[in-house]
């Protein structure tokens, strides 16, 4: 499963929510600006910044919207 942490304000949000939906990449949303989401943030990548992607499946944590979006790419081939 794919945790996306995001803030509807962040443009590098909206080009990785905009890439999963356009490839049809299944991801659970989590909108930092609910505490307990922005918690949860604060906990799994120790740092107040989005786009933050948790794969659960492969223990995989990483920022960077680039990077994310690359990432996606590697699990749909």
């Amino acid at each position: 499963m794919l945790d996306l942490y995001y803030s509807p304000t962040c443009p590098y949000c909206s080009k990785v929510i905009q890439f999963f939906e356009d490839n049809h990449i299944d991801f659970m949303p989590k909108d930092v600006t609910y505490s307990i989401n922005y918690d949860d943030l604060m906990t799994l990548g120790k740092i107040a910044q989005v786009p933050f992607l948790v794969d659960t499946d492969n223990d995989i944590r990483m920022y960077e919207s680039d990077k994310i979006i690359e990432y996606a790419k590697s699990l749909n081939k």
